[in-house]
């Protein structure tokens, strides 16, 4: 990449410009659930926070991009405050990430500033990064937007600057391989790459048994399919033995889930004393919807409706239950009934717990607890003189509606050319190429691409 320096001035565009190139580029947030970043472009904000907490353990990714792309970094986060209107920019990111401090630190404009944050989880979760980084609250069921705030994560941020500067679409993404893992790496692979070639350029596995997470050990999925593509939104791949309690847990069905909740819970409340959200305000008490799976008939409408709220941080299920039980997953299954029946939450925010910065979860005692030290390395950023002979691009990657090919089988294209344009009138973005190749097969979900 050739990406403009600092010492170039970011160029005069207007925000609708700013907004087409990003959904044109297909830019997503490549820290969660992948919520297109033309959107909150549109947005007036008086403050632009970059998430750069990874607070996640084993994932090295926005640590090392903010050293090795650190004027990108800036760049982008300097078009978002252009788009938006932004006065300040807060990049909020953790002491212990001492290069990416010392590399950003001179390179900061007046309207840019560091936020250093605790070594806590989840220091990420874009609700707490906010209240820790600038002591605003954001209330249950509403966006950062609504108290003045747009957050995007780092490498959406980069993304943004390449697509401006370098008229370069997202084609990449670059991604954490930890944990059972022969050389643990991060790496910047073509979107669309299988999962399990990047396993065996890793050195594969270093158990007999292993199994696969996709993102995060808290908030991270079961990765049921090694041969699935690489998104936008792969922010790591992590492997463990199969009879790890991070795997057992993920196994679990919904209906084992249900029946501990029944017969096990002893209403403790540590789900509800640790939970971020109900410690800076927000009426979600986990105990209280656990109990609900047994009482509902007895449960506020309020409390029920409250499971809207949670954002599956996985602390209730990971840290705090001393009994085994998933708050979360109870949540997940609630959260799936009241959408469905259009069900919403609009309760306002409470006081916050006046013990809530000192009740976040210690990085260092929730490695020990789930037993992630033989498994968490650095995985220092990796080049790899390797490309891919065929990827599968995925039409949906992110929240909203799928992109539509805008390719025919058998045609060639180059990297960076748009294959499936964005669905129109629709919160959607554009897919592009990410090898040289020839379309060998395009579905409902996917287009491939072969090289030749």
């Amino acid at each position: 990449m050739n990406t403009a320096s600092l010492d170039s001035p970011l160029k005069p565009l207007s925000s609708e410009h700013i907004v087409d190139i990003a959904q044109q580029s297909g830019i997503v947030g490549a820290g969660g659930a992948g919520f297109p970043t033309y959107v909150k472009l549109q947005s007036k904000a008086e403050i632009v926070l970059v998430n750069a907490a990874e607070c996640e353990p084993m994932l090295k990714v926005d640590q090392q991009l903010m050293v090795s792309e650190s004027d990108a970094l800036l760049r982008g986060l300097g078009y978002s405050m252009q788009a938006t209107g932004a006065k300040q920019g807060i990049i909020a990111l953790k002491a212990k990430y001492q290069a990416a401090i010392d590399t950003l630190t001179p390179k900061l404009p007046a309207n840019v500033k560091l936020h250093i944050l605790p070594d806590v989880y989840p220091a990420g979760d874009e609700v707490i990064t906010i209240w820790l980084a600038t002591g605003r609250r954001v209330p249950p069921a509403q966006i950062p937007i609504s108290i003045g705030v747009v957050v995007n994560n780092v490498q959406t941020l980069i993304n943004l600057a390449h697509a401006i500067d370098d008229q370069t679409p997202v084609t990449h993404r670059v991604l954490t391989l930890n944990g059972a893992i022969a050389k643990p790496m991060t790496v910047n692979v073509p979107i669309g790459t299988k999962i399990s070639q990047l396993i065996e350029l890793a050195g594969g596995a270093t158990v007999s048994n292993p199994a696969y997470i996709n993102g995060g050990p808290m908030m991270g999925k079961y990765l049921a399919d090694i041969d699935s593509p690489v998104t936008k939104t792969t922010g790591g791949i992590l492997a463990f033995p199969d009879d790890h309690l991070l795997i057992n847990r993920r196994l679990r069905s919904d209906e084992q889930i249900m029946a501990m909740a029944k017969t096990v819970c002893e209403q403790c409340r540590l789900c509800t004393d640790l939970c971020p959200r109900h410690l800076i305000g927000h009426e979600l008490s986990p105990h209280e919807l656990v109990k609900s799976m047994s009482y509902k008939q007895f449960a506020k409408p309020s409390t029920l409706l409250s499971a809207l709220t949670c954002s599956e941080c996985s602390v209730c299920e990971s840290y705090a239950c001393p009994v085994e039980i998933s708050p979360m997953r109870i949540n997940q299954i609630l959260k799936k009934e009241l959408r469905a029946s259009g069900a919403k939450y609009s309760e306002p925010i409470e006081q916050q717990d006046p013990m809530a910065e000192h009740r976040l979860v210690p990085i260092n005692r929730l490695i020990a607890r789930l037993k992630l030290e033989p498994f968490y390395h650095q995985a220092p950023l990796t080049t790899l003189d390797w490309q891919p002979q065929q990827v599968t691009i995925l039409l949906s990657q992110h929240i909203g509606a799928t992109a539509t090919p805008c390719v025919e089988v058998g045609e060639r294209v180059q990297v960076g050319d748009c294959i499936a344009t964005a669905a129109p009138n629709a919160l959607s973005v554009a897919q592009h190429a990410s090898i040289n190749g020839i379309v060998s097969a395009i579905s409902d979900s996917a287009i491939i691409l072969s090289r030749g």
